[in-house]
């Protein structure tokens, strides 16, 4: 934000308006975490961006995709290793977090606009289940293919069955659910806990498919995750993850050389020891979900302990705006490495240590649509996906639930 531009003084006279009658004290109390957090969601100050990540700097060819976004951040925030992948790209590891891995720009333009499409009109839809599928009842189709044959038809609140058994929630904010780590011996009592449906809304109006399209923030990938216990609910069985993020993710983790990154890894992998040797064959993406972030949204520091599998690879890919993604340690009170995420990026957290840290996004950049996400000449579809994506970052994560030589004796 330029100083002298409109919306650097309305978030100013925002902030002095807001801030007149805190407490100073306010921040004393937070972890190094939530600093950072509260850090990269203001409006004003601006963040500084000298301290965050940004190996886009580093690549001449990336170089305009770096001038035309609004943000750029520094290349030597923290300690980073080099590496050649097997398909020839350039792949970075993290000395400080073993097993964090970042591949800048895997992702082709073509192949980012393929995957933003599939988002869209193949994976948002039933049998996969969205956020609005608890309030509203949406049409088999899915928000966005309805939204596009016609935006003004109305879709009516999810009504409350009387005779149904729905989560209870008790009055008041909603409060953090600390979850169980999950692992091969407690799998069984963790399974058998009673996994209702959340009620729907009873304030919900009905509302058109164009108004409720920018509300959609998640469709879930393979296991059914249950987000009132933070475990997955396997009575539902399992939708196959599509070809094409599971071939996309496979070949990610396919890419790496494993010996490279773990050979002097002295962590502790469990009692059937560092399972990384086998991730070019066993590695199965087997669960996930798909994230669309509005510009305002944010994701708050969490830790996945819901897979039984607690070191094999978690793929996460960025599309559309840039954002600021936070990696901690496995306590809040680990200072978090902020680092730049930009439309074609691939996250690997993998390993004992990487894949049970905090983690966030604290900040989707505004007006950081990249050019060939703008400028798209030769397919006259992709208008509407563009009108979509100017003010979203969409981010594609898989992982593995069960270890392969783990049976949960699922039916």
């Amino acid at each position: 934000m330029i100083d002298s531009s409109q919306a650097y003084k309305k978030a100013r006279r925002q902030y002095l308006k807001t801030t007149r009658n805190r407490d100073p004290n306010i921040g004393k109390d937070w972890t190094p975490f939530r600093a950072a957090e509260k850090h990269f969601k203001a409006q004003f100050p601006p963040p500084d961006f000298t301290k965050v990540l940004d190996l886009a700097t580093l690549d001449q060819n990336s170089i305009p995709k770096v001038i035309a976004g609004i943000c750029a951040g520094k290349p030597d925030v923290v300690e980073t290793r080099k590496f050649s992948t097997k398909s020839g790209s350039i792949g970075y590891t993290f000395p400080v977090m073993p097993g964090l891995i970042l591949l800048p720009g895997f992702l082709s333009p073509e192949k980012q606009r393929e995957l933003i499409k599939w988002s869209l009109v193949e994976h948002s839809r039933h049998p996969n289940e969205t956020n609005l599928d608890i309030h509203y009842l949406l049409p088999s189709e899915g928000i966005w293919n309805a939204c596009v044959r016609d935006g003004t038809a109305v879709l009516h609140p999810r009504p409350i069955e009387a005779s149904a058994e729905y989560l209870t929630q008790d009055p008041g904010p909603r409060k953090l659910i600390d979850n169980t780590p999950i692992n091969p011996n407690n799998f069984e009592s963790v399974n058998n806990v009673s996994k209702p449906p959340p009620p729907p809304s009873s304030t919900v109006q009905a509302a058109t498919c164009s108004d409720l399209l920018p509300r959609l923030r998640w469709a879930n990938i393979g296991w059914f995750y249950h987000w009132g216990t933070k475990q997955y609910d396997f009575s539902k069985g399992k939708i196959p993850v599509h070809d094409t993020v599971r071939e996309l993710c496979k070949g990610a983790v396919q890419s790496v050389d494993w010996n490279e990154i773990f050979a002097s890894d002295t962590s502790d992998w469990g009692p059937n020891g560092p399972d990384w040797v086998n991730w070019h064959e066993d590695y199965e993406p087997d669960a996930g979900i798909v994230n669309f972030y509005q510009t305002k949204d944010t994701l708050m520091a969490h830790v996945d302990r819901s897979e039984v599998c607690a070191t094999s690879p978690l793929v996460s890919i960025s599309l559309g705006n840039a954002a600021v993604f936070l990696m901690g340690g496995l306590t809040r009170d680990t200072e978090p490495i902020p680092i730049l995420l930009r439309s074609g990026d691939v996250v690997i957290m993998s390993g004992p240590a990487c894949r049970r840290a905090y983690h966030g996004v604290p900040r989707i950049l505004e007006n950081t649509l990249p050019r060939h996400m703008i400028d798209v000449v030769d397919d006259p579809s992709w208008s509407i996906y563009k009108d979509y994506m100017n003010s979203t970052r969409i981010n594609v994560n898989v992982r593995q639930v069960f270890p392969k030589e783990f049976d949960p004796g699922l039916p």
